[in-house]
């Protein structure tokens, strides 16, 4: 149930957090905005309210199998840590075994994540300058002089997340699916390790005297915070693979990531390596919430069913 109750946290988390996390991209790769409201502001200028919904389709689909791959793989890999260390899958685990069994947690998702992410980057940071509209056309002056011929304007090179998979991979080969992989797994270890740690603890910490487990409003707390733990050891990695992800897109500016993290600190300073750090945090706490009351809520329900 485990993997289940993964699968449905995760869609729910994606669906409270997407726009905030394509701002964050975007804020991640292009060096032109100069803050959260100034990227918002120009997104929404530019595409309105669909573009911070480009790429959303693909982690739909696949956001259920990560999700579940990455709290079954934890819950699996702690049942084996317990029984091989106290004899009972059941004993209670050491802060250790959860750092373990997080950090494996982060660095299997590394592998199903990896394209899905290269899509979603490239499709984030793909924006498009909205047409004219009528109303200023009608306002021009007319003039009787014969107009000159009308450039067309190009269309976004990924039609969607599909075309963008194919695309990248006839243009990159097999490697460019898996661009930022290295950062990928930086950035997933250690912060899955700190995700269910600090998840276990606060829960430990948020459970009344007499209960075995918190209420509903442990969860969501315990969830929010372990999500804003995460995310701020998370985001230097997390800001490198975004710009590994999206150099595909025109000439390559980074041969790997030591080369990225050199060449982005010397431009930008240290503290490019903290860029969209705020929005992170502020997306981490509801998206977590939402994940881990809908996890607990989906095991307590099949609990109930079962027994």
């Amino acid at each position: 149930m485990d993997f289940v109750a993964g699968a449905i946290g995760g869609v729910c988390g994606v669906a409270v957090g997407y726009p905030l996390d394509t701002v964050k991209v975007r804020i991640q790769t292009e060096p032109k905005y100069t803050g959260i409201w100034h990227c918002v502001r120009d997104t929404y200028h530019r595409e309105r309210v669909l573009g911070f919904y480009r790429g959303l389709s693909l982690p739909v689909c696949t956001v259920s199998l990560v999700s579940s791959v990455s709290f079954g793989t934890y819950r699996h890999c702690l049942s084996h840590i317990c029984r091989l260390r106290y004899g009972s899958a059941d004993a209670k685990p050491a802060k250790a075994d959860i750092t373990v069994s997080g950090c494996a947690s982060g660095l299997v998702r590394v592998f199903l994540t990896s394209p899905t992410e290269v899509a979603k980057v490239r499709l984030q940071t793909q924006t498009q300058q909205r047409r004219l509209s009528a109303s200023w056309s009608s306002t021009a002056p007319m003039c009787p002089v014969s107009p000159a011929p009308v450039c067309p304007v190009p269309g976004p090179k990924y039609r969607g997340p599909l075309h963008c998979l194919t695309t990248v991979a006839r243009e990159e080969g097999l490697r460019g699916l898996y661009k930022g992989s290295s950062a990928l797994l930086f950035r997933d270890g250690h912060s899955f390790a700190t995700y269910f740690l600090s998840y276990a603890i606060l829960c430990e910490w948020l459970t009344p005297a007499g209960h075995s487990q918190p209420d509903v409003l442990g969860v969501l707390v315990a969830g929010g915070c372990a999500g804003v733990l995460a995310w701020a050891v998370a985001t230097p990695m997390d800001v490198i693979k975004s710009r590994l992800q999206a150099d595909g897109r025109g000439q390559r500016r980074y041969r790997g990531l030591l080369h990225c993290v050199v060449t982005s600190v010397r431009e930008e300073g240290p503290r490019v390596l903290f860029k969209g750090l705020v929005l992170n945090c502020c997306r981490a706490f509801p998206v977590n919430m939402v994940v881990f009351v809908t996890y607990e809520a989906v095991l307590r329900l099949a609990r109930g069913l079962f027994s």
